[in-house]
């Protein structure tokens, strides 16, 4: 099978990893966002995907656990050498469940050989850190990784949700081909010291939930409920008085959208593309008329006049509700 949709390339900061400009984010196919989805839709979704000029999945072993990598590995077997796959490493698993953190050097190369066979590569295009272990010296899982580039099991290594100070020790290291962290039109954090330590050191940025876990769609509102195991019942951001409170941005993206002929969406995501040519939002979906939707963002063009209309809008309105409950915003930003 041969990709035939053509989507603009972008160079993950200074490395040679070349991928479209919109990633696709495996992770709520299995995991996260309520009942895993049917295999045979979610196959036949990555490989839409693959024609419509994405050639960027991202998944992780903890997705599941396991069930999201060997979904990616079986979607797109046909099209091997022509995507780029990143998974991560980084949580112990232990029984099927997530049990706190482990980069031990020992454990990321057992991560790497069971990815491997997962994912039914012959190397991992990019393996991250998912989150930072405060046990284990940065330098040594960046040196672990090290050795998996030397020995042609992994191609580039990235971090999530890091700090600048453990970015900068990594990177002196193994250089860090992207940071993958949440950033989106209602989540801007990463630009006060984030985004120019990323500048300054050639790294490239994959934002997540960059339309706000499905917020900034404009389909959501205080009366949505959400499935018992759908991860956004625990956020603090997503209780109803907040979701309510934060209708106001969204209404105003929803007007301004509409003007530039486009969906709320497809203007938070070239809003993304905008900020910087190394950036590439992951936004996922198990729904084929929103990867349609998605795709589109990546041609719609923004005017600096637009661009300063939205951060003055943006900048007017306080979002409501913290982006994490504590136990897991503990785990960020280190």
């Amino acid at each position: 099978m041969a990709a035939s949709g053509s989507m603009q390339k972008r160079r993950l900061g200074r490395s040679d990893l070349q991928v479209s400009a919109l990633g696709l984010g495996c992770m709520g196919m299995s995991y996260g966002y309520g009942p895993a989805a049917d295999t045979r839709e979610m196959v036949a979704l990555i490989r839409t995907a693959v024609e419509r000029g994405i050639t960027f999945f991202d998944t992780a072993e903890v997705y599941g656990p396991f069930t999201n990598e060997e979904l990616v590995g079986e979607a797109l077997a046909p099209f091997r050498g022509q995507v780029a796959i990143a998974t991560k490493f980084g949580f112990k698993i232990e029984a099927g469940k997530q049990n706190g953190l482990d980069s031990r050097p020992a454990h990321i190369r057992q991560v790497a050989e069971a990815s491997l066979n997962r994912l039914k590569v012959d190397a991992i295009d990019l393996f991250y850190q998912h989150r930072v272990d405060p046990n284990v010296p940065i330098e040594d899982v960046a040196g672990a990784v090290k050795d998996l580039i030397r020995e042609g099991k992994v191609r580039h290594f990235g971090l999530s949700e890091a700090g600048v100070q453990t970015i900068r020790r990594a990177h002196a290291v193994q250089p860090v081909t992207a940071l993958q962290s949440e950033y989106s039109l209602w989540w801007r954090e990463p630009e006060a010291e984030v985004l120019p330590t990323l500048e300054e050191l050639g790294i490239g940025f994959v934002p997540f939930s960059p339309l706000g876990k499905g917020y900034l769609t404009g389909k959501i509102d205080e009366n949505t409920t959400f499935d018992s195991s759908d991860f956004r019942n625990v956020v603090p951001r997503f209780t109803a008085e907040n979701r309510k409170a934060n209708l106001a941005f969204v209404e105003w993206l929803t007007k301004f959208a509409a003007r530039k002929k486009a969906t709320p969406a497809q203007i938070a995501l070239a809003w993304l593309l905008a900020r910087k040519p190394w950036i590439v939002p992951i936004p996922g979906t198990t729904k084929l008329h929103r990867l349609e939707e998605n795709v589109g963002a990546a041609a719609v063009e923004l005017s600096s006049d637009d661009l300063r209309e939205i951060d003055r809008a943006a900048s007017e309105i306080t979002v409501q509700g913290a982006r994490y409950p504590a136990h897991l915003q503990q785990l960020v930003g280190r």
